[in-house]
């Protein structure tokens, strides 16, 4: 005896909503929310914060470029181990052209942070230091309230 064979169900459309009947899903947060900033982004966000802040009283700083980096570059040592300490920033001269130009490592001062309002702080800090390298004053006179946080 033949048994009959069922008829073959159709090929399944493209899917319009979750099993569950809620809807696709949507990001997170939505883009103007700071959840959905990298670390390298909100990290930028608090070295131009911190310029900002100084521009107010140092209109000169619009001269100089803020630039952030992942890690220096350590030259000199040979097998990569050095007994200096990590810099936190840099500064360079302005040159034949060339805007001068101050340097946050991100790297390094998020290691010796642990949350958000510590880095902003040493984000200020480590501006205010390199600011005051490349202008030749004390950090206590580009920013008077320099190492009370």
């Amino acid at each position: 005896m033949d048994t009959p064979v069922p008829p073959r169900a159709p090929a399944p459309g493209p899917r319009r909503r979750d099993r569950h009947g809620r809807g696709m899903r949507g990001p997170v947060a939505p883009p103007q929310v700071p959840l959905a900033l990298s670390r390298a982004e909100a990290f930028a966000d608090l070295v131009q914060d911190s310029v900002e802040r100084l521009e107010r009283h140092w209109p000169q700083l619009a001269d100089i470029d803020f630039l952030v980096l992942e890690v220096p570059r350590l030259d000199g040592a040979t097998d990569g181990w050095s007994d200096e300490p990590v810099p936190l920033g840099g500064t360079v001269p302005a040159g034949e052209g060339k805007r001068a130009r101050v340097v946050v490592y991100r790297r390094p001062v998020e290691i010796r942070t642990k949350g958000r309002d510590e880095r902003a702080a040493l984000v200020h800090e480590v501006v205010v230091e390199q600011v005051a390298d490349l202008l030749g004053l004390t950090p206590e006179t580009v920013d008077p309230r320099y190492g009370e946080d």
